[in-house]
Order: structure tokens, then C-alpha cells, then sequence
């Protein structure tokens, strides 16, 4: 496959973030998907969103699996570290590299068919094991690759260009995450820049399993008016949970106020910021409350975008394992292969 690279030239007063490197450092090559397609929305996002996090590129590691969703690593951190894997495998290799060397920031790149279907055993377990990761699906209902059959994903209700109904049960993928134990659920919509951003900043941020399923339509075979994953219906039922964003970690600010008010907060910075307290009903942190609202308003036929379900006491599999605070690359031999004796005693623990 032949890529188109970027002009390495660029204007010299281009905006730069801490690190003193501008969004174009933290691109990749010319994209080769179909022109409007969602999923280039998304790699935009990821691009936006490591520029703010100012995190370099060599310290993350960008993995994916196939289809046209697996192929987007390659338009964004053309310098970070990445593995295209087989279908379906992707966690597999993210769970080996990251057990490997913990250090690095893992973003994992998925599609509907790459999770739902041949990859769903992968992801289930990647989730159970707290694995500390950023999955985004890239979900669009379709099989792009193959001219356009229906995905796990794709709702009963939904039509394809000819007219022909799904006729089995779509797979949620948040609602599945949630019951499996994932400390950071979101879904978004790749038309709303405002929202993905900081939810991919914040699935960056956290320490644990963080799924991000994003609805992003396939503009050759799934954007029909039938479609429940096109940009019409997306834009028409889209239920906003929360309006968010993401700041660094400082000391505590604290604010006390009753649902239906409002207040200022003064920031670390002097700025103010107005906060709108919306419901009280709705608790991220409770994972019943989430599942009970994603059934209802699908029922409903509403797509729920924000932080569903969030763990602030999340742990990740490092923690779980209680595994070597040094990553196992910088080991040396006689750490990694300590003898018989060594062994032995291992071994002993289990019997």
C-alpha cells in the first residue's frame, strides 16, 4: 500500500504546548479513507488530545487489529510506538506489551466487527483484567472492508442501503464493559468534537480500563436516512449525559451547591469557571444507575453519549498481579531468570 506523506514543512508561528511541539508533530500520514468518513474525526480527536495531555509521542503506544478503523493508527503519532495486529488480537498485544513495560500510555484503535465479533473473547478479557489501557471503538454498524453487511453492533431496527432490516439483537459494548468490570465507560459521537476530545483525555488520564465507544458513521455503506448509525439520526437522537472537560491534577477545589443552581469556582490559574448542576438522578459512579439508563433510552431508541460509568477507586492488572514496579524490559538477566532456587519457591506457593 502506497501512503501519501505530509509536506515536512510547516508555517514557523504554528501554536506549540509545553513541550514545545505544535498538533503537526503529532500526526501521521495523509489519511486513505473515504473522504468524510467519521473514523477521520476521531484521529483528529486523538491528535487534539495528546497536544493538550502535552504527552510525547514515544511514550505511548498506538496497537490495532483490522478493518478500516484498525488503519487509522497510521494518520495520527506518526512517532509513538505501534503494532497493527491480526483481527480480533488486538488486546492480546496490548496486554503483552503493557505487562512488559507499564510506563508507556496504551491506546488501542478498534472497529465494531474488530471487538463485537471475532475479537469479543479479546476485549471481554482485556476488560475483566483491568487492563490499563484506552480502547476506542470506532463503531459504525458496518463492514466496510467487505461492502457493507451488518456488524454485532448494528441495531435490529436499522436498515441497510437496500432496505433490508437487521434482524438480531445488537451487542452494547458499554453495557458489556460496565458488567465486566471496566472503571471508565463513554460513548460519543465522532461529529462532536467538543465532547470526544475531552473524553479521550480523560480515558488517557485514567489509571485502568477505559472503553470509549464512538458512534462513527460509514459514509459509503451506513449514512442512509434507515441507518441508526448516520449522522441524521445520530444528530436527531442524541442524548447528551454530562458536558465535560479535563484539567491536571492540583489541589482540591470543592464547591457545595443544590441541584437546579449554579455557582462560579475560581480555578488554580484565577479564571472562574460556572458550573450548572443538572439532575441528581443521574450518578456515573453506580454501576446499576448506568446500566439501567443505557437499557432505558435504547429502548427508546436514543443514542446516550458522556461518561456512563465511572470508578474513581479503579486498579489496573499491574496492581492486581502486584507485578515488578520497574518494567520488565529494563531487567537484567539475573532479575528475570533468578535460578532453580528461585523457581522452587514459586512453584511452592501453589501447592
Amino acid at each position: 500500500m502506497t501512503h501519501i506523506a505530509k509536506p515536512k514543512f510547516s508555517h514557523p508561528n504554528l501554536p506549540k504546548n509545553g513541550l514545545g511541539l505544535t498538533r503537526r508533530n503529532y500526526e501521521g500520514v495523509v489519511s486513505t479513507l473515504c473522504a468524510g468518513c467519521g473514523h477521520d474525526s476521531v484521529s483528529a480527536a486523538i491528535i487534539e488530545a495528546c497536544y493538550e495531555l502535552e504527552i510525547p509521542a514515544h511514550k505511548i503506544a498506538k496497537i490495532s487489529g483490522i478493518g478500516c478503523s484498525s488503519k487509522t493508527t497510521n494518520y495520527f503519532l506518526n512517532r509513538a510506538h505501534g503494532f497493527n495486529s491480526v483481527h480480533g488480537r488486538m488486546p492480546s498485544v496490548a496486554t503483552g506489551a503493557n505487562l512488559a513495560n507499564g510506563e508507556l500510555t496504551y491506546l488501542g484503535v478498534s472497529g465494531d466487527g474488530d471487538t463485537a465479533s471475532i475479537g469479543l473473547g479479546q476485549f471481554s478479557h482485556a476488560v475483566r483484567r483491568r487492563l490499563n489501557m484506552v480502547y476506542i471503538v470506532e463503531n459504525n454498524g458496518t463492514y466496510g472492508l467487505t461492502k457493507g453487511q451488518f456488524s454485532a453492533t448494528n441495531d435490529k431496527r436499522s436498515k441497510n442501503r437496500k432496505g433490508v432490516e437487521n434482524q438480531f439483537d445488537s451487542i452494547d459494548l458499554c453495557s458489556l464493559a460496565i458488567e465486566l468490570g471496566a472503571g471508565f465507560v463513554a460513548r460519543s459521537f465522532s461529529g462532536d468534537k467538543a465532547q470526544l476530545v475531552p473524553l479521550i483525555k480523560a480515558g488517557m488520564s485514567y489509571h485502568g480500563f477505559a472503553l470509549i465507544d464512538v458512534i462513527s458513521p460509514c459514509v459509503t455503506f451506513n449514512n442512509h436516512t434507515s441507518s441508526t448509525k448516520s449522522y441524521d439520526y445520530l444528530r436527531a437522537h442524541n442524548q447528551v449525559m454530562d458536558r465535560l472537560d479535563i484539567v491536571a491534577s492540583r489541589p482540591e477545589i470543592s464547591a457545595d451547591y443544590e441541584p437546579g443552581t449554579a455557582i462560579d469556582v475560581t480555578l488554580h490559574d484565577g479564571s472562574q469557571i460556572n458550573l450548572h448542576k443538572l439532575s441528581s438522578e443521574y450518578d456515573p459512579t453506580d454501576a446499576d444507575t448506568a446500566l439501567s439508563n443505557l437499557n432505558r433510552y435504547k429502548r427508546q431508541g436514543t443514542v446516550v453519549t458522556g461518561v456512563l460509568y465511572l470508578d474513581p477507586d479503579e486498579v489496573d492488572l499491574h496492581d492486581v498481579m502486584n507485578s515488578s514496579k520497574q518494567p520488565l524490559n529494563s531487567l537484567g538477566q539475573s532479575e528475570l531468570c533468578p535460578g532453580a532456587d528461585a523457581l522452587e519457591a514459586l512453584n511452592a506457593q501453589y501447592r
